[in-house]
């Protein structure tokens, strides 16, 4: 599954010399396969090389130069003025001081406890001490699992942040439970499996504390390093990634808010709801792949340059994928890494090596369930549709739209899928967003208010267009 692997070999084993372009076409078990960071730059990168793929990135920026343009040509027509107004972005990023905030103290829980309680835990294993160590440390991570899990909804919850700080908030949240799993799960098997004497040494500090910044996901005490750093890439970077946000900022503002801002002022309908969905495909294609440019590649990039991490290949070409397997594997690599390393293969050896589909059901419902908890989070509320679009659709998808489907066509209905896909995120999410807040609940009730969906979106909007009729007469 991964492009570099190498068997995990048992303690005290040499690792089994198979040649690298072969190992991924041996039938080997995946039961013990490790990631092989190796020095690659990432695939843009390289595709940015070639004049032709270079005008369709220069076709997007064209298209970012248009709103901005109808931008302007607007506010003069309008308002007899050129001012370019960025509410919503303003908006957006609300208390993001007070996120920052936030995120010291549940960095610096990530930065000292597993570290620590893997420090008590490599004492010699004799007496009461160790004993004691592994108590301790044990409760240094619950306590470490509390922080991480109750300040940042805490802090969202209680100041009432806007979707962007609450996005810097669950990212990190996730990103270091993700990270701290993954060092003592890569640490504690080998300290743990030390008999007497003297144990086995902790990783410095220095390699964990790179860790928790480098742009991968699976520890490992070294990583490939690149000789220098180009802060010209690293600066290019980082305003590529503010052009994205700007750019989806524009997105929002001129195709979905004058669309689903007054839905709930008008009659609802079966129609429209259609209507609305097919309106939102090309803002939710646009926004997916924004996502895709800003963060997995501009992002992560300009980290991994000022880290001089080698090892690049944060995605794979999904855009030319024909099935939906091979989709999820290299739209995300960094996360996929995570998931097939503890999670499927761990999986796996809970089973005894069997059942392979169970395993890969139980991935599905992880990345769901937590792709469900970061869309509640950043909005506000639960609205569970990309919990059902993961479960209904894309578990039967992943199995029946397989590696063995390949041909154009197959391309052609996953690009389809995925438009009607993100059509259907973007609408009903906008359609709550506004039923919230042009129908608000008559009194307060608690958790159901803030965080539950209102009932359906159908019947709220209905119903208060019927109050309002009986109000006008």
């Amino acid at each position: 599954m991964w492009e570099a692997v190498q068997a995990y070999p048992p303690q005290g084993r040499p690792v089994p010399s198979v040649p690298p372009d072969s190992l991924h076409k041996t039938r080997e078990p995946s039961l013990g396969k490790r990631k092989v960071f190796i020095i690659r730059k990432s695939l843009l990168d390289e595709l940015m090389e070639v004049p032709h793929f270079r005008t369709i990135y220069h076709m997007f920026v064209a298209g970012l130069c248009v709103f901005i343009i109808s931008t302007l040509a607007i506010d003069l027509i309008d308002e007899g003025r050129l001012m370019m107004e960025f509410d919503l972005l303003t908006f957006s990023f609300g208390q993001l001081p007070l996120a920052l905030v936030t995120w010291v103290p549940m960095f610096l829980s990530t930065l000292l406890v597993p570290y620590q309680a893997l420090r008590l835990w490599e004492r010699p294993q004799s007496g009461g001490a160790w004993t004691l160590g592994v108590g301790l440390g044990c409760l240094l991570l619950a306590a470490h699992t509390v922080v991480l899990g109750i300040l940042p909804v805490h802090v969202a919850v209680e100041y009432q942040l806007p979707p962007a700080s609450r996005c810097v908030l669950v990212f990190e949240q996730v990103r270091l439970l993700m990270k701290s799993y993954s060092f003592l799960r890569e640490t504690v098997p080998g300290t743990l499996r030390a008999r007497g004497g003297e144990g086995i040494r902790a990783p410095s500090f220095s390699s964990y504390l790179y860790f928790l910044f480098c742009p991968t996901l699976i520890y490992r005490e070294t990583y490939p390093r690149t000789p220098n750093v180009r802060w010209s890439y690293v600066a290019k970077n980082f305003a590529q990634a503010l052009g994205c946000v700007l750019y989806a900022c524009f997105i929002l503002g001129r195709l979905c808010v004058p669309v689903f801002a007054n839905m709930s002022q008008e009659p609802f309908s079966t129609r429209a709801l259609v209507l609305s969905i097919m309106h939102a495909t090309l803002p939710g294609i646009f926004m997916l792949l924004l996502i895709f440019f800003a963060f997995l590649h501009c992002w992560l990039n300009a980290f991994a340059e000022m880290l001089r991490f080698g090892d690049r290949m944060f995605y794979r070409d999904w855009w030319n994928s024909t099935s939906f397997s091979n989709y999820y594997r290299t739209w995300n690599v960094v996360v996929h890494d995570w998931l097939y390393s503890y999670v499927y293969q761990d999986g796996l050896w809970l089973l005894g090596g069997r059942a392979r589909g169970a395993a890969m059901l139980g991935v599905f419902l992880v990345s769901a369930v937590v792709h469900e908890y970061i869309f509640c989070f950043v909005l506000g509320f639960f609205y569970p549709v990309m919990l059902l679009l993961f479960l209904v659709f894309g578990g039967p998808l992943n199995f029946t739209m397989h590696d063995r489907r390949t041909g154009p066509a197959w391309n052609v209905l996953m690009w389809t899928l995925l438009f009607l896909g993100q059509g259907i995120q973007v609408s009903l999410y906008c359609q709550e967003w506004y039923a919230r807040r042009h129908c608000p609940l008559p009194q307060s009730t608690g958790f159901s208010e803030h965080e539950l969906s209102r009932c359906g979106i159908p019947a709220l909007l209905a119903s208060r267009q019927v109050e309002s009729s009986q109000t006008r007469h």
